[in-house]
């Protein structure tokens, strides 16, 4: 029936319809859950932020992050692309143009996150158009939605599978677009670390197949590709792995690129990671960052027809130029949680590019950071892993105190310090926590990490020491829980139950004690590192999980040959959503949160001359 929306021609998604799909556009209501009031809706099954503190899922990124590490490198699965996936050269799209005769693409990464900040961008994404108001407010530009639309990166939090995938990418951006009219938008897409730590199964699976997804089809075969632009503009899409590194077969399939270039043709090259960042903030600790596959594809593969660097990883938007106008942006607002715009500290580039914005700006990030002094609040669970731990080093060190004041200090430390000699395991616990947390002190810290990391512990013991003294006061004195012990303190004077009563309140005490007092330590430290010295950025932010502050790039390649970058920005995401009713072709739900903020220009159009 002319004007039913289909299926594009040669759909080969071989996932089941969507529920809905088939029971005409409007989403069954078991889809929407009411939050209060009938209007303030949102999708039944959604996924919240990763909490990177929590228990689990501390122990999962350990484990992933271990075996990327030792099967990483070892298990290349580009080296298999490169011999089972032939691709062509590049895709053409250097004949398409708009009506106006403009070409217009996207750009977004680091996406896959919690459901709010993923499908607000994906939603922006999937409209025909948006009006895009410059800061000052008085400027507005209408744009189309891109042709083509590039994920650059990290696709998925907090690693890669089937599962995730789906709940985490697919299914808000399938909300917010599943079928498109022709001409139907591409999709083309590089793989972040954490799309590695599968080995990039489901990543090949999902973006490598020519599988439709959310409207939009997907034509790679490899995890890297070429795109022929309309007036000598290219886009190159690279695969770092998890190393850094560009494969030699990757090398050869951009050489052979690079001969059907011209010498005036001009790059915009997508990498995972924002290399120029890492590496002059490497400088400034004096440490090292592996550069030399991305300096060489420049150098010697591409020359200098680099215009545009575009990178993910660092979850903000900040842009660098130098003097000859080349820019290197640094855009992973796609969904992941908020990193600071103020460290790594980048002022300068090692090639002189200097910071031209930031979004959010430094100020801002600086304020932001304050949050983790309320880090319980943000990640509530992290409190188990303290709690557990204080309450084992006050075992381990226990000592008969509890009818002992704050006025009796001396004697309390004294009573504790006889009870570890006595227990040479509460020493090698206490080592462990000193010792554990230098190792982990972020390497950004320079000549400061060791003492910092070493205080950082000495702070949870001498907190875990007055969480457990006042957890046995309070038990002893004030409630009047066997106040009386045998003189081999093996015994109550009033029996067994009471002693075991003891034992329970004290314990439950330091447990709650520990469970609220370790993560204000925690996130003193963070703030302290992050503010002061420009390091556990990563740690720092993701412990907060902040959805907002999103960003995504459109960028239009004009009649006379220019480039044009609009830099979206988003505020603050949407908590709430009310469905739409709209068809498949529309997003599927609308903002309903009198909070959240409209999509700017984060600056004015950056424009690139061919």
């Amino acid at each position: 029936m002319a004007g039913e929306p289909t299926r594009p021609e040669g759909d080969r998604r071989d996932d089941p319809p969507a529920p809905w799909e088939e029971q005409g556009p409007t989403p069954p209501p078991h889809l929407v859950r009411e939050r209060g009031t009938a209007t303030a809706t949102r999708p039944q099954k959604h996924a919240d932020m990763v909490r990177w503190l929590h228990p689990g899922q501390v122990l999962r990124t350990g484990l992933d992050a271990v075996v990327a590490t030792v099967f990483g490198a070892r298990a290349d699965h580009r080296l298999i692309e490169a011999v089972v996936r032939p691709q062509q050269p590049y895709f053409d799209y250097s004949e398409e143009s708009g009506a106006d005769g403009d070409f217009w693409l996207d750009y977004v990464s680091d996406i896959g996150d919690g459901w709010d900040s993923t499908y607000a961008v994906a939603r922006l994404l999937a409209l025909p158009e948006l009006r895009l108001p410059e800061e000052d407010g008085k400027t507005a530009h209408i744009t189309p939605r891109g042709r083509v639309l590039v994920f650059g990166g990290d696709e998925v939090y907090p690693g890669a599978s089937r599962e995730t995938y789906e709940e985490r990418t697919v299914q808000p951006y399938e909300a917010a677009m599943r079928r498109s009219q022709a001409p139907h938008p591409d999709l083309f897409v590089i793989p972040g670390n954490h799309d590695w730590y599968d080995g990039l199964s489901a990543f090949m699976r999902l973006f490598c197949a020519q599988r439709w997804l959310a409207g939009r089809r997907t034509r790679q075969s490899r995890s890297y590709f070429a795109l022929k632009l309309p007036k000598s503009w290219w886009l190159i899409g690279t695969d770092v792995q998890l190393n850094s590194d560009i494969d030699v077969p990757q090398v050869e399939y951009f050489r052979q690129v690079a001969e059907q270039m011209g010498p005036d043709d001009r790059v915009i090259l997508c990498n995972a990671e924002p290399a120029w960042v890492l590496a002059a903030a490497a400088r400034r600790t004096k440490g090292s960052y592996l550069e030399n596959n991305l300096e060489y594809l420049e150098e010697k593969v591409l020359g200098r027809r680099i215009a545009v660097f575009l990178a993910g990883d660092l979850h903000h938007y900040r842009r660098h130029e130098d003097d000859t106008g080349q820019h290197r942006i640094t855009a992973g607002g796609g969904g992941a949680f908020m990193h600071p715009t103020h460290a790594p500290a980048a002022p300068v580039l090692r090639d002189g590019s200097t910071l031209r914005k930031s979004f959010p700006d430094e100020a801002t990030s600086r304020k932001l950071a304050r949050k983790n002094l309320f880090l319980i609040r943000y990640s509530p669970l992290f409190g188990l892993i303290t709690g557990l731990w204080y309450l084992l080093l006050a075992l381990a060190a226990y000592a008969e105190v509890g009818s002992l004041g704050l006025s009796r200090l001396p004697e309390v430390v004294t009573a504790v310090a006889n009870s570890m000699v006595n227990r040479p395991w509460t020493l090698i616990l206490g080592m462990v926590t000193v010792g554990g947390l230098a190792g982990l002190a972020d390497a950004a810290l320079g000549k400061w990490r060791a003492l910092l990391g070493s205080l950082h512990g000495v702070a949870h013991i001498v907190a875990a020491f007055f969480v457990a003294w006042g957890a046995t006061y309070f038990t002893v004195s004030k409630l009047g829980v066997c106040p009386v012990l045998s003189p081999d303190g093996a015994h109550c004077a009033d029996g067994w139950l009471h002693l075991a009563g003891k034992f329970f309140f004290s314990c439950t005490f330091t447990f709650v004690g520990g469970f609220l007092v370790g993560p204000f330590i925690t996130g003193l430290y963070l703030w302290l590192s992050v503010n002061f010295f420009g390091a556990h950025s990563n740690e720092a932010f993701g412990s907060l999980a902040l959805p907002d502050w999103k960003n995504f790039l459109r960028m239009r390649i004009g009649k006379d040959g220019a480039l044009t970058i609009y830099p979206v920005g988003l505020e603050r995401v949407p908590r709430k959503w009310k469905p739409t009713g709209a068809g498949p072709m529309s997003p599927a739900f609308d903002p309903d949160d009198p909070n959240a903020t409209e999509p700017f220009l984060i600056e004015p159009p950056i424009r690139v001359c061919r």
